[in-house]
């Protein structure tokens, strides 16, 4: 198992290079200082259009090392200790993280005892020496993490019958623990959960190790991969884990309430088929490792955390939903660890390319394995797509969240509407360029982030022909355009829902 190693601790700057700067600059440069020093604490935002205050400029983050002691009571506060290792873009006096859900306790910056102040929903940060550009840096938060939210502000850890899971997107990461809260900062995460003896913690990636000491064990786990803040996972529970092989020898794993065991195991063995599957449309599946997170609790979602999807137990024990749907649902969060995690957005504006792709494997894998044609499904969507694009906005400029708003901004323009937008796409230019398309986009943006361009310019080059024309109606319009080799495609009077629901919030 090959890791990528964090890099090095940074050199305590204390009386730095900084006080040696040339005498003509020191008095402005004090100057400087001061306004900012006497500025008071302000959130500050990456600019994204639906989450203006969520990321912040002025550093990279390279790795995140987060340690949780969970008391063994999912009411209660666990202990926390973040770490952040992240390499400055500019020169700054502050840095702000995000993080709105917990006590402080203390801040260290390069080892140093650090200011901290709350602005917002960021913790501004004032190192003893400011930070100069393109310097490693090391921060460290000591604070608590807390379960339990107001109803108006949900996500994050979501509580279970037997302990914890984790929900974080699309903007709640900052609930949980500090940090760069925005997709387009990605990196690589170790961590760490104690728990009492009885319990079991599992995380994103590969574990590391497993220390039991004092009526308590320490597992911990690491990522091989860059991965972003809201695809963070941690399960601390009653749970067994299982484990199989996939294509290649790849480890699956999944984790499951000891006591429904044996319910869930036929729905867990067709995993490694559908990995198959997966590989067989778009390439080599991008991670360490692959599983099934099943939680004991009613959230109404599924969720494609990294390596370790989050599904409700409900969904594969309800009678009420078809064999088929609940395998097609399972393919939806598959398929987002190539579109959405290796590949992640740009901007939450970009979200049609995470969820569009997820749906579009989801229907795909349906019409393949359980004759649910895909032509009935996106046909139902262009009936209702005008519906969908004056609700909540075209597929790549959705409406902005409103406040409280459990859905946020997934909506079905972003589902089946999205969807939709590619099925168009392979009307246009052909099955096999839009094949090799798919193939391609995965494969030149893996481990990194890619917007709505560089899809366009993609497909274009893919195709040999300039489809900005096509793109901009089909993305941005107010109506919908018409079906390419279907004339006969219109908008209908009332909603006609497609043949199954989307892998986020299913009957929405």
């Amino acid at each position: 198992m090959l890791h990528t190693p964090h890099p090095p601790t940074p050199r305590p700057r204390a009386w730095s290079r900084r006080r040696f700067r040339a005498a003509a600059l020191l008095a402005s440069a004090v100057s400087v200082c001061l306004v900012a020093a006497s500025a008071p604490p302000a959130p500050l935002g990456v600019g994204d259009r639906l989450f203006p205050h969520l990321g912040n400029p002025g550093y990279d983050v390279v790795a995140y090392d987060l340690s949780f002691t969970y008391s063994g009571g999912n009411s209660e506060p666990l202990k926390a200790v973040t770490t952040i290792d992240a390499r400055t873009t500019a020169d700054l006096d502050r840095v702000n993280l995000d993080f709105a859900h917990g006590e402080v306790d203390s801040v260290e910056v390069d080892g140093e005892p650090a200011g901290f102040a709350t602005a917002g929903e960021d913790l501004v940060v004032t190192p003893e020496d400011a930070l100069d550009e393109g310097e490693w840096t090391r921060i460290t938060v000591r604070h608590s993490s807390d379960p339990v939210y107001p109803e108006d502000r949900q996500g994050g850890w979501v509580r279970t019958s037997d302990g914890l899971a984790m929900a974080n997107q699309a903007d709640v990461a900052h609930l949980v623990f500090p940090c760069n809260d925005h997709p387009s900062d990605k990196a690589r995460f170790t961590i760490s959960v104690t728990a009492p003896d009885g319990l079991t913690a599992v995380a994103n990636g590969l574990p590391t190790s497993v220390d039991r000491a004092g009526g308590a064990t320490t597992w911990t786990y690491r990522t091989e991969h860059p991965m972003a803040t809201e695809l963070a996972q941690v399960s601390i529970g009653r749970s067994t884990v299982l484990h199989r092989t996939g294509p290649h020898g790849l480890p699956v794993r999944d984790v499951v309430p000891t006591k429904h065991r044996a319910a869930l195991e036929p729905w867990l063995e067709k995993t490694p088929g559908q990995i198959a599957w997966m590989e067989d449309k778009v390439g080599r599946y991008p991670f360490e490792t692959y599983g099934l997170l099943i939680a004991d609790a009613t959230t109404g979602f599924e969720l494609e955390t990294q390596t370790l999807s989050l599904f409700e137990r409900e969904l594969f024990t309800e009678p009420a939903y078809p064999r088929w749907y609940t395998e097609s649902i399972m393919v939806h969060e598959l398929a987002h660890q190539w579109f959405g995690n290796s590949v992640s957005p740009g901007t939450w504006s970009d979200l049609w390319l995470n969820e569009g792709h997820a749906t579009w494997y989801e229907a795909l894998y349906a019409q393949e394995t359980a004759d649910k044609p895909m032509a009935a499904r996106m046909k139902a969507a262009y009936g209702a797509s005008d519906r969908w694009r004056a609700a909540g906005g075209p597929p790549a400029a959705p409406e902005p969240p409103k406040n409280g708003s459990k859905t946020g901004i997934f909506r079905s323009n972003v589902y089946d509407g999205a969807a939709l937008v590619l099925y168009a796409l392979r009307q246009e230019v052909g099955r096999p360029a839009f094949e090799r398309l798919e193939r391609a986009w995965v494969s030149r943006h893996r481990d990194g982030t890619a917007t709505t361009a560089d899809f366009v310019r993609l497909a274009s080059e893919i195709s040999g022909r300039d489809l900005g024309g096509f793109f901009q109606a089909w993305l941005y319009g107010e109506k919908t355009p018409p079906m390419p080799g279907h004339p006969d495609w219109k908008p209908t009077a009332t909603d006609q829902a497609p043949a199954a629901g989307t892998g986020k919030a299913r009957g929405e």
